[in-house]
């Protein structure tokens, strides 16, 4: 049984200029260059939906800011008595 992605990547075709910065540094390869062209002609890359992990490295890579957002899912704590007593208090 395959482990499910823990990260998501959300690309702004409007801002990517279709490098392939990106797609090249990928370490789990989840991001390629789409066939179509974008509204300034060029081939936007895109999240294929899975495998993804949130390393993040498409987005340090990326030569555009605001192109590549990466969401990183948090696992849950395993011991709820350990999570209320390990913030600071309520002012």
């Amino acid at each position: 049984m395959s482990n499910p992605a823990s990260g998501r990547v959300i690309i702004n075709v409007n801002e990517c200029k279709g490098c392939g910065l990106c797609v090249e540094a990928c370490p789990p390869k989840c991001l390629e260059l789409t066939g179509e062209l974008s509204a300034y002609g060029v081939h936007p890359a895109h999240y294929t939906g899975t495998g993804c992990t949130g390393c993040g490295i498409c987005f340090y890579c990326c030569p555009e800011p605001g192109a590549i957002v990466v969401y990183r899912r948090v696992a849950a704590a395993r011991n709820a008595s350990v999570l209320e007593t390990s913030h600071a208090p309520a002012m």
